[in-house]
């Protein structure tokens, strides 16, 4: 495979990448909207959802990209994983938003709020990482940066986590609020599942790194 070295290689992979991650900050945003209760929540819950099928879309490019690709920018393997941990992280916040409007929780306590906030700063973070994987070696350093920023992320994520679990039923002294604690207390768990799916990404990234060092 020698020869492979010297043929030239599909470059559009990146661009997906790209697209792929711009579209999960999008994402994120209006799962903000919708945690916060902003404006016609409906439609909001709608448009993630659309948002949801465009990083399909986008999946399905780069596997049938990889399927028609001989040589590829990165290992074939990575882009599958990219591809995938950046499916399941938009899915996860879709999931949460969807949930939300389905319980009809009207409210927006602080532990939803701050981890729509870690999952929106995520994304940032891995907006910017995602175009330093086009020159493997030169931007190690900076995509590490970045990388670890969506780990510190994630353990925020935990901890407010926990936080929320802790005291989550204190004030839950008949059935309809018992049960309103119980669909918030899944709704912080999809939330935390979702800066996890980040994390995923963030793996995978600097797994990148390590086989270009």
């Amino acid at each position: 495979m020698v020869l492979a070295r010297f043929l030239p290689r599909d470059e559009q992979f990146f661009t997906f990448f790209q697209n792929a991650v711009e579209n999960a900050v999008e994402a994120a945003g209006v799962l903000g909207e919708i945690v916060a209760q902003e404006g016609d929540v409906e439609r909001a819950v709608r448009r993630l959802s659309d948002l949801e099928h465009r990083g399909d879309e986008i999946t399905h490019r780069i596997f049938s990209a990889l399927n028609s690709t001989f040589v590829t920018p990165i290992d074939r393997d990575d882009i599958q994983a990219l591809a995938a941990t950046v499916d399941d992280f938009l899915d996860g916040m879709e999931e949460a938003g969807k949930r939300l409007w389905l319980y009809r929780l009207t409210d927006s306590p602080e532990p939803a709020r701050f981890l729509t906030r870690v999952l929106q700063e995520q994304a940032a973070q891995l907006v910017v990482a995602m175009p330093l994987l086009e020159a493997p070696g030169k931007n190690d350093q900076a995509l590490r940066k970045h990388v670890l920023e969506v780990h510190r992320l994630e353990n925020e994520g935990d901890d407010a986590l926990n936080r929320a679990l802790a005291t989550l039923y204190d004030d839950a002294s008949d059935i309809p609020t018992l049960i309103r604690c119980m669909r918030w207390g899944e709704l912080y768990g999809l939330l935390e599942d979702a800066t996890d799916r980040a994390e995923d990404i963030a793996d995978v990234l600097e797994g990148v790194v390590l086989k270009n060092a």
